[in-house]
C-alpha cells in the first residue's frame, strides 16, 4: 500500500480546516462585523497574535502543501525515504503552527473579550477563575459595547481551538506515518531486492 496517497488525502484535509482558521481570526478584529472597532484600538490582544492566520493557517498551508506534492509512490527506497523524511519536517512545522493557535485561543477564552464596560474600556472577566464566565451568560452583561461581543469572541475561539486540535491530529498522524515509512520502507526494498535476487 502506497503511503503517499495516504499524505496526499491528509493534504487535502488540511487546507479547508487552516482556511478556517484565517477567516476566524480576521473576523476576531471586526466584532459584529463592525469595522470601527479595530480602527480605533478597541480590540482585544489576541486576534493581533495571529494565532489562526500565522498559526492555524500559514505554518499549516506549508505541510499541506509538501503532502500534495508528493505524488504517487516513487520507484526506489531513497526517493521514498527523503520524501517522507520531508513530509515529517513538514509536520513538525504545522504542529508547532497548530499548538500556538490552540494555546493562544485558549488563553483568549480564558481571558475573556476587551469591551466598553460601566469602568470603560476593559478586560470585564479578567478576574475571573479560569473562565467561570464562559458558564454564567448572566455576567455577559457587563460588555455593553460592542454588541454581543463575548457570544462573537467565544464562538470565534472556540472555533480556533477546536480547527487547531484537528489540525494537530491530522499532522500527527502524517508525523507518525512519515517516520514509519522512512524507517521502514528501505527495508522492505532490501526484502524485496533480496527475494528477487
Amino acid at each position: 500500500m502506497c503511503s503517499f496517497g495516504f499524505a496526499r488525502s491528509l493534504g487535502f484535509a488540511l487546507i479547508p480546516l487552516a482556511t478556517c482558521c484565517i477567516v476566524a481570526n480576521i473576523l476576531l478584529f471586526f466584532p459584529g462585523g463592525a469595522t470601527n472597532y479595530v480602527q480605533d484600538n478597541h480590540v482585544s490582544l489576541f486576534p493581533w497574535l495571529f494565532m489562526g492566520i500565522g498559526g492555524g493557517g500559514i505554518a499549516v498551508f506549508l505541510p499541506a502543501a509538501v503532502f500534495l506534492s508528493m505524488g504517487k509512490c516513487a520507484s526506489n527506497w531513497v526517493t521514498d525515504s527523503c520524501a517522507m523524511c520531508g513530509s515529517v519536517l513538514a509536520s513538525l512545522v504545522g504542529l508547532a503552527g497548530s499548538a500556538y493557535c490552540f494555546v493562544v485561543s485558549m488563553l483568549g477564552l480564558l481571558k475573556g473579550p476587551y469591551c466598553f464596560t460601566s469602568l470603560g474600556w476593559a478586560y470585564p472577566f479578567d478576574d475571573d477563575t479560569a473562565g467561570s464566565y464562559l458558564f454564567d451568560r448572566d455576567r455577559w452583561i457587563k460588555c455593553i459595547q460592542p454588541v454581543n461581543v463575548v457570544e462573537w469572541d467565544v464562538t470565534l475561539l472556540s472555533i480556533l481551538v477546536g480547527l487547531s486540535v484537528l489540525e494537530f491530529i491530522i499532522l500527527f498522524l502524517q508525523l507518525v506515518n512519515g517516520m514509519v515509512n522512512a524507517v521502514c520502507r528501505p527495508c522492505c526494498y532490501k526484502q524485496e531486492y533480496s527475494l528477487n535476487a
